[in-house]
Parts: structure tokens; C-alpha cells; sequence
């Protein structure tokens, strides 16, 4: 009986070997896995990272394009309201001139007239 108990005990010993080894093989291969997930992981979010500074370089400067089309179209709106105003003051003077030459003209007639 003893030898069987020793044979056991040997046959079980040999057994709780091969299931730690098995232990170990898994939780290297999982120790690799998630060493790899890691290295990933870092991968994405250096990518996501650049994509989103080369994204942000991208809206300031077409954020600063627009201001300057922006501050371009506000001067010549600017340019455009003066000459406005120069062409009113144009306006008003030729139709001064137009009214003093018909009076002029009218009185011209009259004196021809008589």
C-alpha cells in the first residue's frame, strides 16, 4: 500500500509539474499578448495624437485665411462706402451745375427773346 501511495504521490507530483508549467507557458504567452496590446495601444494614440495636432495646424490656419479674406473684404467694404460718398458729393455738385446752367440758359433765352 505504501508503494501504491508513493506511486500516487509521484504520479501526482508529476502531474501538479506539467499543470504549473502549463501555468507558466499561459501566463508568459499573456504576459507577451498583453506587452503587445500595450505597444499597440501607444501606437493608436501616437497616430490618433498626430492626426489630431496636424488636424488642429490645419484650422488655424484656415481660421487665420479667413480672417485675413475677412479683414480684406471689411477694407474694401470700407473703400467701397467712401467712394460711395465721393460719388453722392459728384452727384449733388453736377445737379447744382445742371439747375445754375438752366437758369443761366433760361435767362440766356429770355434776353435773346426780347
Amino acid at each position: 500500500q505504501l508503494h501504491q501511495t508513493m506511486s500516487e504521490k509521484n504520479e501526482l507530483t508529476k502531474r501538479l509539474s506539467m499543470v504549473q508549467k502549463e501555468l507558466q507557458e499561459k501566463e508568459s504567452e499573456m504576459k507577451r499578448e498583453i506587452s503587445e496590446y500595450k505597444t499597440r495601444l501607444l501606437q493608436a494614440e501616437k497616430e490618433h495624437q498626430d492626426a489630431l495636432t496636424e488636424a488642429n495646424r490645419k484650422n488655424e490656419a484656415e481660421i487665420e485665411a479667413c480672417q485675413d479674406k475677412m479683414n480684406s473684404l471689411e477694407h474694401f467694404i470700407s473703400s467701397q462706402k467712401l467712394e460711395i460718398e465721393h460719388l453722392k458729393s459728384n452727384k449733388e455738385e453736377l445737379n447744382n451745375s445742371l439747375k445754375e446752367a438752366k437758369q443761366t440758359l433760361g435767362e440766356l433765352l429770355k434776353t435773346k427773346v426780347r
